[in-house]
């Protein structure tokens, strides 16, 4: 979550100077001399460790230094204190055994400024507020039950891209924005109904806000100084942005409210159609939780929702289609098991998924090589020690999942592309297991892991279904460029432009 350029930090930093060493020096000059910290690298005078996270993505740099100081070690990054874990088991001591010392997130100044004051399940500080959210999402908008109870969104956008795709056989194809469209729009109907018609200008605000506020900012290196915000207009650009799409919640509220209030007019129970927005306003108006929801907290909700579902799921769906793809027997060995197991259906249903194992192998496999977020951030609410080393109070805990699932220690052939290794293991990515945690574990799991998984498998399985796929421009299925970039999600670094060809053995329509 660091991608910082020499410049980009070096010369605010020089410009405040002798400001940054008294804040620096009074507030760490002292605090760790009887703490028994982990290893680490040196540091330079203010900036830390900086120099050594700003060549490469963060979690690449992590894996390299743990090779050198151990599974958990020290960094200071400006004037933050970073404990960097990278094997299951201090993960787990972390995750589980200390769950509740470290159920808090740090604080993030740029991104709180997009957020309704903490008011997303992401950001919240651990506390009442944290648990009555989480028990509403858990319980009322990300349920198994109502999963399924939106599965007409799923498959109305699935049957358009299939149809897309068709249009456009043979021709070179982007399919990474093919699939970022149709996960958006099953997210967004999920949301706010059947029809939003401000859906393209809200995600594309929501986009900005990401770009913006993705990776750690001066202003989350350096918290106490706060109008480090200002530097290159920062908080201008994000308060035209949130006054942007928070003028186009209101717009959805006040429609959504009349809605509402028209259907409780009428005799016919319609809980069952309800999107997210109606169940957040029900909830606000019925007082049935115990506690008053304002209205920017649904915005935030909605918010955390939209920019988490559409995110992880598109980037997995890419990775998953470009591991398949640059494995030409990895694809035809899942090809031919939704063949079989469909027998010439028109379509893949989602009643049709439980039977496709190696699909699901596949899914797992590619979360395993690209957890879409690498590293998983944990601030603990007081002192404590993992692994016999000291972690201090407020510092910043990062446990690096993609390193975890690189490791020759807990995979073999870690860096191949073998969906197999699953056929006889019972691990699997919903947080029970350590060595695999590409949505975090304990509480502070992502809620929305069935929603998610719902979308991926029918997109995946449809695409598998119905077409052959291979590289576009005459390109070699091993010369498929797999780099990565950080934004929202660590994903391709260049598009995924792909032929696809109508499979002869099934119908598209």
């Amino acid at each position: 979550m660091l991608q910082l350029s020499a410049f980009s930090f070096i010369l605010p930093l020089l410009l405040f100077l002798i400001f940054l060493i008294r804040v620096i020096s009074n507030r760490h000059g002292a605090k760790g001399c009887n703490l028994k910290l982990p290893p680490g690298p040196k540091k330079l005078p203010l900036i830390g460790n900086l120099h050594q996270m700003s060549s490469e993505l963060p979690h690449h740099c992590l894996t390299y230094l743990a090779k050198t100081y151990g599974p958990v070690f020290y960094l200071q990054l400006g004037e933050l204190p970073v404990v960097t874990i990278s094997t299951p088991e201090a993960a787990k001591e972390v995750l589980k055994t200390q769950e509740l010392t470290f159920a808090n997130k740090p604080p993030f100044p740029v991104a709180e400024m997009t957020t309704y004051d903490n008011s997303s399940l992401f950001f919240a500080p651990y506390g009442e507020y944290w648990r009555q959210l989480r028990k509403i999402c858990v319980l009322e908008l990300l349920s198994v039950k109502r999963v399924r109870s939106f599965a007409w969104s799923r498959e109305e956008e699935v049957s358009n891209l299939v149809k897309y795709i068709e249009s456009s056989s043979g021709l070179p194809l982007n399919l990474s924005e093919k699939i970022f469209a149709c996960t958006n729009s099953i997210i967004c109907k999920t949301a706010f109904g059947q029809k939003c018609k401000q859906q393209d200008e809200l995600i594309s605000s929501l986009q900005e806000a990401i770009k913006l506020v993705s990776g750690f900012r001066l202003a989350d290196l350096f918290p106490s100084l706060g109008f480090l915000i200002y530097i290159n207009g920062m908080k201008f650009k994000l308060d035209k942005i949130k006054q942007k799409y928070d003028e186009i919640l209101n717009t959805i509220l006040a429609d959504h409210k009349m809605h509402r209030e028209q259907c409780l007019a009428g005799p016919e129970d319609k809980s069952d159609k309800e999107d997210l927005f109606d169940v957040l306003q029900r909830l606000q108006e019925s007082n049935e939780i115990g506690f008053h929801l304002t209205t920017d907290n649904i915005k935030g909700v909605i918010l955390d929702i939209i920019a988490a579902g559409s995110e992880t799921s598109s980037t997995t769906l890419i990775w998953a289609m470009s591991e398949m793809i640059k494995n030409p027997k990895v694809m035809a060995k899942a090809q031919n098991e939704i063949r079989r197991v469909l027998k010439g259906k028109d379509r893949v249903q989602e009643s049709d998924i439980d039977e496709l194992s190696y699909l699901k192998y596949v899914i797992k496999e590619t979360l395993r090589m690209h957890p879409p977020g690498p590293l998983i951030i944990r601030a603990p609410r007081e002192g404590c020690k993992v692994s016999g080393y000291d972690i201090p109070m407020n510092s910043r805990v990062l446990i690096n999942a993609y390193g975890i699932g690189r490791d020759p220690r807990y995979w073999t052939n870690p860096e191949k592309f073998e969906p197999e290794r699953f056929a006889e293991s019972s691990v699997d990515y919903k947080g029970s297991h350590h060595q695999l945690l590409p949505f975090g574990s304990g509480r502070r799991i992502c809620p929305g892991i069935s929603f998610a998984a719902a979308s991926i498998e029918l997109i995946l399985a449809s695409l598998l279904y119905h077409y052959d796929w291979k590289p576009a421009n005459g390109q070699a299925p091993e010369q498929l460029d797999m780099t990565e970039v950080l934004g929202a999600t660590v994903g391709r670094k260049v598009d995924l432009h792909v032929i696809a060809s109508p499979c002869s053995l099934v119908s598209a329509s």
